[in-house]
């Protein structure tokens, strides 16, 4: 007996054939022919491997696939969680399907229609609604991702509230005064809670916020045109909170694009951490989230069953402040 920690990847790759096919094989289920049955049965009699329980789990029920649904797939945000949640299911076995609404019109029907062919559904917050989303649990086990729990549905969220240390940090350890929050707090849970450790922070400094966010989307373009909107004349803010990186980094570009000096003439700062932010020069104050690990926590409750005695409903991932030059630290 060899390795009893190979995964089910690692096992495939030595038969040479698929993640399914030796989930079928270790399981007795499904059809595969009997020289590949022989040659996968070989392998793992060779290496001790045994299925996860989330497999066994998955392997009771009839369609051995499970959903994501998000509002878009655009951007490394949706990348990140995707490759988590992924992995996780493809460890157990299941196939997994990718459904980005768009915010199309009749979304909430083309959703609670996948519901009869898989057995479960990952539902990112904001993107259905809640109606839609009691009736879905109705028929299929469901996680919330990225929002926060309902009548019973479980949760698997980031801690945003982090994003009111961040602006303690402007407020109180550089001593910017006129401070700006750019994204929109309508439909995303993540952004609403964000917005509103925003202004937490500046009623514990003492500090007017500003009335409103500024309202555009979470992509880098519509960062470019927040730049246009804040930056255009001379009483601009001296720091901006981005609901995202994505749009922090387009600020950053409509920023350098006008000739202002970052931090010196305007800071910024962002959510999420990708790649990008420890890269570009100044490099971008943020808040790490672990993205990946969001998802993956999400297959494995909806690969479990969800639910059940015992069951945690709200599932909250810690966060953490990375300070970069971008908001004036060194």
């Amino acid at each position: 007996m060899g390795n009893q920690r190979l995964t089910v990847r690692e096992i495939a790759e030595l038969a040479g054939v698929s993640i399914a096919t030796v989930s079928r094989v270790s399981r007795g289920i499904g059809q595969v022919s009997p020289e590949t049955r022989a040659r996968v049965e070989r392998v793992i009699e060779e290496h001790g491997y045994r299925p996860s329980q989330l497999g066994r789990a998955l392997a009771e029920r009839k369609h051995g696939a499970v959903a994501m649904v998000f509002p878009g797939l655009s951007g490394p945000y949706f990348s990140e969680l995707i490759q988590g949640f992924e992995y996780e299911a493809m460890e157990a076995g299941a196939s997994v399907h990718i459904v980005g609404t768009h915010h199309r019109a009749a979304a909430d029907d083309d959703v609670l229609a996948i519901s009869g062919r898989v057995d479960g559904i990952a539902v990112h917050g904001g993107t259905i609604q809640e109606r839609t989303l009691r009736r879905l649990a109705a028929e299929v086990p469901v996680v919330v991702l990225a929002g926060r729990p309902l009548d019973g549905i479980p949760a698997v969220r980031a801690d945003n509230s982090r994003v009111a240390e961040l602006t303690r940090h402007l407020l109180l350890d550089h001593g910017y005064r006129r401070l700006a929050f750019v994204g929109n707090p309508h439909g995303s849970p993540d952004v609403t809670e964000r917005w509103e450790a925003f202004l937490q922070a500046h009623r514990e400094a003492k500090v007017t916020p500003p009335k409103e966010p500024l309202q555009v989307g979470m992509q880098q373009s519509d960062g470019v045109i927040a730049a246009g909107e804040l930056l255009t004349g001379r009483r601009h803010p001296g720091a901006i909170v981005c609901a995202n990186d994505e749009t922090a980094l387009g600020v950053l570009i409509g920023a350098l694009g006008r000739g202002l000096k970052v931090p010196e003439d305007v800071a910024i700062t962002g959510f999420d951490d990708v790649a990008m932010s420890s890269l570009v020069r100044p490099g971008l104050t943020t808040i790490r989230q672990p993205v990946r690990e969001l998802g993956a926590v999400t297959a494995r409750l909806l690969i479990a069953g969800v639910g059940g005695p015992g069951a945690v409903m709200d599932t909250v991932l810690t966060t953490e402040l990375v300070l970069r030059g971008s908001c004036g630290c060194p």
